[in-house]
């Protein structure tokens, strides 16, 4: 699996983010070769909503961002990509509460895809595998210069160890 970028201060990926959830991100592909993403992370006290579970917004984070990353699976620079995913909608559906400090997994895919928008869907996965979240989302595709106009460089955008 390709490794995807992270960033410095980003809440669902930045290394440098002390409250952020450090989401590690990699590319696969399926034996049906559908491409996917898939998200690794640890909820912490400071994700909680309720006592010992993660809040639905953080959830809705890792899925958004998921989701939206599918569109730079096996780009040609992971670190300049043409374009990137914005979220126009998404809607989640929570099945099971979500602990806190064990290592959960968030799978993403892309299901349609046109000039300037695509859809995906994404589920968020306890250890045992069962799904306690799903999303289904629309993204509008922008070059970086059109979202924050700052190199990817200096948003320690890269591939960490």
């Amino acid at each position: 699996m390709n490794k995807q970028p992270n960033s410095y201060d980003c809440f669902i990926c930045g290394v440098k983010n002390v409250s952020g959830l450090h989401v590690e991100f990699y590319e696969r592909h399926n034996d049906d070769s559908t491409p996917e993403i898939i998200a690794y992370f640890t909820g912490q006290d400071n994700h909680q909503g309720y006592p010992g579970r993660m809040h639905g917004g953080v959830i809705t984070g890792i899925l958004d961002e998921t989701i939206g990353r599918a569109i730079n699976i096996d780009a040609e620079d992971p670190i300049h990509p043409p374009i990137w995913g914005v979220t126009v909608e998404i809607t989640v559906q929570f099945h099971q509460p979500v602990p806190l400090d064990v290592r959960l997994s968030a799978v993403g895919r892309i299901t349609h895809e046109r000039a300037r928008f695509f859809e995906g869907t994404g589920e968020l996965l306890l250890p045992d595998g069962e799904v306690a979240a799903t999303a289904v989302g629309k993204y509008v595709k922008l070059a970086l210069d059109d979202i924050a106009g700052i190199d990817p460089d200096e948003l320690g955008w890269r591939v960490y160890d």
